[in-house]
């Protein structure tokens, strides 16, 4: 943007904000270079965003277009960092094969997962556990949870039971069951939604998913996740379901990780997991304001006000001209503002300049020359203006002089010299 009007003109200085954005497009290709080998790291086999008939991709797919958030978890510690009384944590199958331990000769399994999910549920989250593939025990909580199968080879057939009227929203779509489809080992604290008939006297139901409060949440497990799968939710949607299990929840939480799904603890990683997107912001913008500074400034040209000082006491010439040009001047303004100032500071001067037979067309012609050649030439006639003050050249001629004129230059008049 210009604006011609005297004194109030802006000239728009671009090497700053062109340096600025090639270093910051440069940094941000780098950053998105790393971003992307790092997912291409991780492999999608067993991920629970699968789009495969035998992955989950709609069930999350179905959350978004829901105006759900949906997050991706790739490293286990970002539980903590939900927020519990607004996010709907899903775990769906897989093995933490690294979360193991032997502990008085007996072998322990997912410890470090079941205390995860143990101080979510304390701070009031929702769990859903789909088909956990170990046995997980909280002694610190009472909750047990376990998966039996049929102990004889059966062959059973897919098949689609109804949910528990008493429990689940009305008109909520029954659940699929595979063929091998075990069933969960629940106690009185577990409320029943989805069991089919066992026809056995010592097990006449087998739960297939159930939910309990724990502490301050609340834990909902399936036996098994076909129902969920994309082949059973592409021919059969079941929103219903989907609403119960978020439990009006903005945020969907996804693990990944007990698929062995992590993220490597690069810059990224650091960034997001200790939250220092505002401390990643500011430090750029301070960069881009630092680098701007540095290659010139972007100012309201001098106004022609006779209280503006531009050229300091004592700054040579040759700084004071940088300073001229690092406000953003305009090449062929520079020379006019110099004699401009020149004239407010010293006008008796300049009259005596600009009257004189022989400066003024001197003057005339170096004011309309280049700029480098005119500045040496205002130079050359103001000293020799002073030096006829002083008496050391030809007296004036034509020009009136007043007694006064002050025949002491000041400190910084004389580094003109």
């Amino acid at each position: 943007m210009f604006n011609t009007r005297a004194g109030e003109g802006l000239v728009l200085n671009w090497r700053g904000p062109l340096l600025s954005a090639v270093i910051f497009a440069a940094a941000f290709a780098l950053l998105l270079l790393m971003a992307h080998q790092n997912q291409s790291n991780t492999s999608e086999i067993g991920s629970s965003l699968r789009e495969d008939p035998y992955g989950t991709s709609l069930l999350f797919d179905s959350y978004r277009r829901a105006g759900y958030e949906v997050k991706r978890s790739q490293d286990e510690d970002s539980l903590s960092d939900q927020d519990t009384l607004r996010t709907t944590a899903f775990f769906i199958g897989g093995r933490p094969f690294s979360d193991w331990k032997m502990q008085a000769g007996e072998l322990h399994i997912g410890e470090r997962f079941r205390s995860r999910v143990e101080g979510f549920l304390a701070r009031g989250g929702r769990v859903v556990l789909i088909a956990p593939t170990w046995k997980l025990k909280s002694e610190s909580q009472g909750w047990e949870l376990d998966r039996k199968w049929f102990e004889t080879a059966q062959e059973l057939q897919p098949t689609w039971i109804s949910a528990d009227p008493s429990a689940m929203p009305e008109r909520s779509e029954d659940m699929y069951l595979g063929g091998d489809a075990p069933w969960l080992q629940t106690d009185a604290a577990w409320t029943t939604l989805y069991a089919k008939p066992a026809g056995s006297a010592t097990s006449p139901v087998h739960v297939h998913m159930a939910m309990r409060r724990v502490a301050n949440g609340e834990l909902i497990a399936a036996s098994q996740q076909s129902f969920l799968l994309n082949e059973a939710i592409k021919m059969h949607p079941n929103p219903r379901l989907l609403d119960f299990l978020a439990a009006g929840r903005p945020v969907i939480w996804v693990d990944e990780t007990l698929h062995g799904l992590h993220q490597d603890e690069g810059v990224l990683w650091l960034v997001r997991r200790y939250r220092l997107q505002a401390a990643l912001l500011l430090f750029w913008l301070t960069l881009l304001t630092l680098l701007w500074s540095m290659s010139g400034d972007l100012v309201r040209r001098p106004s022609r006000d006779p209280e503006t000082q531009i050229v300091r006491h004592g700054e040579g010439p040759g700084v004071a001209a940088r300073r001229l040009l690092q406000r953003s001047i305009a090449t062929e303004q520079v020379l006019p503002e110099c004699w401009e100032e020149y004239r407010r500071r010293s006008p008796q001067d300049a009259q005596a300049i600009t009257l004189d037979p022989e400066w003024g067309p001197r003057l005339r012609a170096a004011l309309a020359g280049s700029p480098l050649l005119g500045y040496r030439e205002l130079g050359a006639l103001i000293a020799e203006r002073r030096a006829s003050a002083r008496g050391l050249s030809r007296p004036d001629r034509g020009v009136v002089t007043d007694s006064t004129i002050s025949m002491k230059a000041d400190p910084e008049e004389a580094r003109i010299k």
